[in-house]
């Protein structure tokens, strides 16, 4: 078995896996069936292990090809920026760090959570929100520096990733004005009667505060649920309702939204993870991030 590995077989074999079948790949790549055929075999060969196998008209992955499609991916996609990449270090127009933010997480909290990375003069900052299996998907394939979650990366053989507690906060309740004399009137169980708003169901924080709300006897009265919490105090601070968000966020949401601070929510805690891959060399603006982190 030859362990030397042809890209170009890799490639056609790639190509035939993402479009599926061999005549697809085929009228992609611009070549003949036979042609992409025998490019696929001869990495077989090499590999040592059948990569395909007949499914109805067309072709499956085996095993082997499962594994050998996750390494393409990887190899493909940092083809795919290698031109930046070298642009990037010729031309030192600045330190590119790709940033995942998971849609769980407190938008309000993420420039507090960059803020070291965010010493860097000649930072460029690039940042994704996706769901945030999507986001471990990309950081597995290495299209992202690191992922700021509200959780840990679940436990997966297939995922070398880890996590690395960035802290915590408690969360608090925070009024309009219009809504602070009555909402603080009997607290909590005024916020049956006020009108409430919560962060959705996306953030793991939620399950705590529907907790919460069951120990204090209180059935809130929700008039809205957004996934974004610059859009919730947005919301909140034009007289929506009333809302809790972090402790740590108490100066920006007074001072940049006019909302006031009316109680604590005893016992809820939002929590900040950064998540990488275990790279034997790891981004160092990822790694100012980690040693500013509480032990």
């Amino acid at each position: 078995m030859n362990q030397e590995l042809n890209y170009k077989h890799l490639y056609y074999f790639w190509v035939t896996a993402k479009e599926g079948g061999m005549s697809h790949a085929a009228a992609r790549l611009g070549m003949a069936v036979q042609t992409v055929s025998a490019q696929v075999r001869l990495l077989e060969q090499s590999l040592g292990h059948a990569l395909f196998k007949p499914a109805g008209r067309g072709l499956a992955l085996t095993e082997a090809g499962q594994a050998a499609l996750q390494v393409a991916e990887q190899i493909f996609h940092l083809g795919e920026h290698l031109h930046t990449a070298v642009r990037d270090a010729t031309s030192q127009t600045g330190v590119r760090l790709v940033v995942g933010i998971s849609d769980g997480l407190a938008k309000l909290a993420v420039r507090d959570l960059l803020a070291p990375a965010l010493a860097e003069p000649r930072l460029r900052l690039v940042c994704h929100e996706d769901d945030f299996e999507d986001l471990l998907a990309d950081l597995a394939l290495h299209r992202l520096d690191v992922v700021l979650s509200d959780r840990p990366a679940p436990a997966n053989p297939n995922l070398k990733l880890y996590s690395h507690a960035l802290g915590s906060s408690p969360l608090g309740w925070y009024a309009p004005k219009a809504l602070l004399a009555e909402v603080r009137l009997d607290f909590p169980h005024s916020l049956a009667r006020v009108p409430v708003l919560l962060p959705s169901a996306q953030a793991s924080v939620r399950l705590s505060i529907d907790q919460w709300f069951e120990q204090h006897g209180v059935l809130p009265n929700l008039v809205g649920e957004f996934e974004d919490s610059a859009l919730l105090a947005t919301f909140g601070s034009s007289g929506m309702g009333v809302f809790p968000a972090s402790e740590r966020m108490r100066e920006k949401l007074s001072q940049g939204y006019g909302l006031r601070w009316v109680a604590p929510c005893e016992g809820v805690q939002e929590h900040y993870y950064a998540i990488g891959t275990a790279r034997k060399v790891q981004h160092p603006l990822v790694q100012s991030l980690l040693k500013t982190a509480p032990a």
